[in-house]
């Protein structure tokens, strides 16, 4: 990261400071928790992109939904997590495929109801990890 893309997005390098903050002080269910954030922000802005035909914000967007989709799958537990890993695994997979699907058009739907989805899970696991 140069000077001048910190000075041209401000906000951006604000955010990334933000998580990074974060990320430094979380426990394991912290993270899993900011993983889900992150997700369902990236989804959310990946929507309003599309509505918006703002196509890098929207790439770029899915490209870090994707990553984040693919390192929650990656932390998953199959031997203590039995078949709750192997269903979010699925969930996790089924969640890429829309995403990369609705790359291609324009249409917001598809990022805001994978978002709608994950929010819930993130709601489920924000309640399990204060318990």
């Amino acid at each position: 990261m140069t000077y001048a893309s910190v000075l041209a997005r401000p906000a951006e390098t604000y955010r990334r400071i933000d998580v990074a903050g974060r990320t430094a002080t979380a426990d394991g269910a912290g993270l899993v928790q900011l993983l889900y954030d992150e997700l369902v922000a990236a989804l959310r802005a990946a929507a309003w992109a599309a509505q918006h035909g703002k196509l890098t914000v929207k790439s770029e967007r899915v490209t870090r939904a994707t990553a984040i989709l693919f390192a929650l799958e990656a932390g998953l537990d199959f031997a203590k997590g039995g078949e709750v890993s192997a269903t979010l695994a699925r969930l996790y997979a089924g969640a890429r495929r829309t995403i990369i699907d609705a790359s291609i058009g324009h249409d917001p739907a598809p990022f805001r109801d994978t978002a709608a989805n994950l929010e819930e899970i993130a709601q489920a696991w924000r309640t399990v990890s204060r318990q």
